[in-house]
């Protein structure tokens, strides 16, 4: 047998808990994944980053894309990140390479092979405007959410978009086992804020909640979609009032992240560490409260500009916190990146990041050493 699910596996032989999966049709190796995040909490933090298996840097900042069995953290530490962030965007455009240049195709393919290795797939969704698709996520159109809730021709065309996702998902199959692969759902996250059509001023927090349950009994219901996890996810948020405003109930979403990023460094350091400590002590207690798995799904610092960035900003955030994982966002050019490379002045810090706060990467090995502890 091959080493494929290792790391879900070994997780499971922790005695599970008493957090109920809100899929009861979820799949085995689904329900597996779910088990393994759900006992991981307080035993390590699972590393991952967004696109990493598609491109990224190389030591003189120059881009590489598409190279089999490459990541800048496999290069920096041996073994790529334990959690692949994916996006789906313009694949409800039926486009060939989503919002970022990775094809669908080339998507498929790692994210088949990161399961196989014993790795975790999450996907994110950055969708344009379904009532009019020459709309971008960031294009901030008025009440898309209500007309796609009262307008049975939007909320067609909605579901057609829904239609696209789940084939893709449903695509996603071991080639050996013919198993679907398990995977982490994050739509319409960051909504405290109102970047995205879907944010804060663009509909009522009762809408959001009726938008997201529609969303997720349709891929249950009617797509027989059964190998997602769901994530809710927001951005900054002051208090568990705010961060629950929009929540659609325990019985549609499984995780409960936010996203962060530190911004205006260095002068910014303190209070960064200090807010973002102060949102992951608030969700940990939500996460016990509510019994749902809790991650950081979106974090870093554009060229991690302080070398000491991991150990100092990170590692202070992180422990003792109960996060199944934290996600830093993509290595997409020499002036947007968030993890390490080689050469890049934080590489080191990032060795001793993973080396000494029990940060785990995909290789099976460090599971195995966890579960000896």
């Amino acid at each position: 047998m091959k080493a494929k699910n290792t790391f879900f596996l070994l997780l499971c032989l922790i005695p599970c808990g008493i957090m109920a999966q809100i899929d009861k049709k979820a799949t085995p190796l689904t329900k597996q994944l779910y088990t393994s995040l759900q006992q991981l909490q307080g035993r390590g933090i699972l590393f991952g980053h967004q696109d990493g298996l598609a491109y990224g840097l190389n030591p003189d900042g120059s881009r590489w894309t598409g190279e089999p069995g490459r990541s800048d953290i496999k290069t920096i530490t041996g073994e790529h990140p334990a959690v692949a962030g994916w996006d789906l965007g313009h694949l409800e455009l039926d486009s060939t390479n989503n919002l970022d240049g990775v094809p669908f195709e080339l998507m498929r393919q790692r994210i088949i092979e990161q399961h196989q290795r014993g790795g975790i797939s999450t996907l994110s969704w950055h969708l344009n405007n379904p009532i009019d698709p020459n709309k971008t996520t960031w294009d901030k159109v008025e009440f898309t959410i209500p007309r796609i809730l009262s307008d049975k021709t939007a909320l067609k065309n909605y579901q057609v978009w829904l239609g696209k996702v789940a084939r893709f998902v449903q695509s996603l199959r071991d080639p050996q086992s013919g198993e679907l692969v398990p995977l982490i759902f994050r739509p319409y996250h960051e909504h405290t804020g109102s970047w995205f059509w879907w944010g804060a001023d663009h509909c009522s927090p009762e809408e959001y909640q009726q938008f997201w349950r529609m969303t997720v009994k349709y891929l249950r219901k009617k797509e027989k979609v059964h190998n997602l996890i769901y994530a809710y996810s927001t951005d900054r948020f002051n208090s568990p009032e705010h961060y629950l405003e929009r929540y659609p109930g325990d019985r549609y979403a499984d995780l409960i992240g936010f996203d962060i990023y530190h911004r205006n460094a260095p002068s910014s350091n303190e209070q960064f560490v200090k807010d973002t400590r102060q949102m992951v002590t608030w969700l940990k207690e939500m996460g016990k409260e509510h019994k749902k798995i809790t991650a950081i799904t979106e974090t870093g610092l554009e060229q991690v500009t302080i070398p000491n960035w991991w150990t100092n900003i990170v590692a202070p955030i992180v422990q003792g916190s109960d996060l199944a994982y934290v996600l830093v966002w993509r290595n997409g050019r020499p002036d947007h990146y968030y993890a390490p490379y080689p050469s890049q002045p934080s590489a080191q810090d990032f060795l001793d990041f993973v080396n000494s706060f029990n940060i785990l990467l995909e290789r099976k090995t460090a599971a195995l050493n966890f579960f000896k502890k």
